[in-house]
């Protein structure tokens, strides 16, 4: 078969971005990997977790798992269900609960963050928000939202509304609900 020399620019384009969506995808995919976030199957848990989930929300009904490798600490992050409200609970192997994360209303921030966001990022549009308890005690909250200028971000701001750190949002396959 004969092409003309259209039709080779045309294949070799096709192809070279083939080639490009490919190498995007492996090095996202080894983006994925650095994070250290790898998915655990329920029953793959260990009996610790399992079991320290169960003292703690003994109603809950556990809905995903991953396994985290954060600056070298080993962590699970579980997924549950309780009356009603999704929670996400970060346990060590051995079953310590560090840390709760729980999605609330972005009216129910404290006034005092609330207006830390504001100072911080005038006109942002708040898509959610966390409240992080760690030993029991509300210790910060992680407002993802979208910056004026269009950037997505997530801050983070103690109980006295202090600011104390901010993750630009990437792109992810899925950025999984909390």
């Amino acid at each position: 078969m004969i092409y003309s020399k259209g039709e080779q620019e045309s294949t070799m384009r096709k192809f070279m971005g083939r080639l490009a969506a490919v190498a995007a995808a492996v090095v996202l995919m080894g983006t994925m990997v650095q994070a250290g976030e790898e998915k655990v199957a329920l029953d793959k848990l260990p009996e610790a977790v399992v079991k320290a989930i169960k003292a703690k929300y003994p109603k809950a009904e556990m809905v995903s798992a991953e396994k985290e490798d954060e600056d070298g600490k080993k962590t699970f992050e579980v997924e549950i269900k309780t009356e009603g409200q999704a929670l996400e609970v970060a346990l060590t192997h051995e079953g310590k609960i560090i840390q709760v994360e729980k999605v609330i209303d972005a009216k129910d921030l404290p006034k005092v963050v609330a207006e830390a966001v504001e100072a911080k990022y005038p006109k942002a549009t708040i898509k959610k928000v966390e409240e992080v308890s760690k030993e029991d005690k509300v210790a910060s909250y992680e407002v993802a939202l979208v910056t004026a200028d269009k950037k997505k971000l997530e801050a983070e701001f103690d109980v006295t509304g202090k600011f104390i750190e901010e993750e630009k949002e990437e792109p992810k396959e899925e950025k999984k609900e909390k």
